[in-house]
């Protein structure tokens, strides 16, 4: 499973507008937490990623080539705008491997990486209501052009090249989370799309030339728009929205293993 966004659009908010209750700053002693976790700094990067790459398999996490930011945004399933701390979060890479005492699903690795952020990194955040410019994320009047999931009981998939990105098994909130980081804007899910999709998208028809985007970069925020009206039915508006922002009050490089 991978989960970032590309470097070459560039990801933070689930529950945008109703933001997490009460404060997460500081782990609970009953939290779960990983039975052996290693950091180092990143060996390479992963291309077309801005956030690098995930992947959970039976009881071992695997985080390549990720920022704090990273970290933050698939442990709390928030977008890069919610999150308000220092410019290294999300310039200095990691290489992560944790693993479980026995295998686990998705979100108790994401359980797990909350407390090894509160443990390796320090990490201590409170919560704030901000107003600030937003992006709703709704169908288009002609209709959705989603294709339903082949396998929906499989965890999302999603994997950027140079000229577009592949989804499988995908929540629209989870895509929503995605699009947020290249957009640089919150983005709110309004399409009561419930379900999960399979669909690629294809950028190589909207440039003006035949090179691929990584020799060709247009507007982002227009060419998303577009693309997602034309080949996914969905529409993007911008308007005010009160956002929940994780204002981080502490956060240092990782503690040695």
């Amino acid at each position: 499973m991978k989960l970032s966004a590309p470097r070459l659009l560039i990801a933070a908010v689930a529950g945008l507008l109703s933001g997490s209750p009460g404060l997460l700053s500081v782990a609970s002693a009953q939290t779960p937490s990983f039975a052996v976790a290693t950091i180092h700094p990143s060996a390479s990067d992963v291309k077309f990623e801005h956030d690098g790459s995930t992947e959970v398999t039976g009881d071992m996490l695997r985080m390549r080539d990720v920022t704090v930011d990273s970290c933050i945004k698939w442990a709390y399933d928030v977008q890069n705008s919610q999150i308000a701390g220092p410019a290294w979060m999300d310039s200095d890479r990691f290489d992560i491997t944790a693993k479980t005492e026995s295998p686990a699903g998705i979100d108790e690795m994401k359980i797990r990486l909350k407390a090894l952020l509160t443990d390796r990194f320090h990490l201590t955040f409170h919560h704030e209501q901000r107003e600030m410019k937003a992006l709703v994320l709704t169908v288009a009047s002609s209709g959705a052009k989603l294709k339903p999931a082949a396998a929906p009981d499989a965890p999302p998939f999603r994997e950027n090249s140079a000229n577009g990105t592949i989804a499988k098994s995908m929540p629209i909130r989870e895509w929503a989370n995605f699009i947020a980081g290249p957009l640089q804007l919150p983005v709110v899910d309004q399409t009561g799309l419930t379900g999960k999709y399979d669909f690629a998208i294809d950028f190589i028809p909207y440039l003006e030339s035949g090179n691929n985007m990584s020799a060709n970069r247009p507007d982002a925020t227009a060419l998303i728009k577009i693309v997602m009206h034309d080949q996914l039915g969905l529409n993007i508006d911008g308007r005010k929205a009160k956002v929940d922002v994780m204002v981080i009050d502490n956060v240092a490089k990782p503690s040695a293993n």
